[in-house]
This record gives C-alpha cells, sequence and structure tokens, in this order.
C-alpha cells in the first residue's frame, strides 16, 4: 500500500524546518492541509478576464 502523500509532505516539511510532529498530531496537519489544498484548488480555478488588473493599496 503506498504512502498517503500528505502525510509524505508532513514528514519532508517536518524534517526541512526542523519541527518535530508527533504522531498524535497528523490527523489534524493531514486535515488542516486538505482544506488548504481544497481552497487553493478553488482560487487556482478560478479564471480572471485578461483585462483584470490588481487592487490598489491604500496606506494609513
Amino acid at each position: 500500500m503506498a504512502a498517503d502523500p500528505l502525510d509524505e509532505y508532513i514528514d519532508a516539511v517536518g524534517k526541512a524546518l526542523a519541527l518535530p510532529v508527533e504522531e498524535a498530531w497528523r490527523p489534524e496537519i493531514r486535515a488542516n492541509l486538505a482544506v488548504s489544498l481544497k481552497l487553493a484548488r478553488l482560487v487556482d480555478e478560478f479564471v480572471l478576464p485578461d483585462e483584470a488588473e490588481p487592487a490598489s493599496v491604500f496606506t494609513a
């Protein structure tokens, strides 16, 4: 059985950032990543027209 890609990602990021990942945290981390990826797909699929421009930046 192949490992879950999210589990592989959690391991790789934890190692890259030198963050210990306890096994008890994995379900919550995996759930958070799944929601983040779902929202990212929605943004990625939203097609902007060619004439769209970035919003202005307002500072106080």
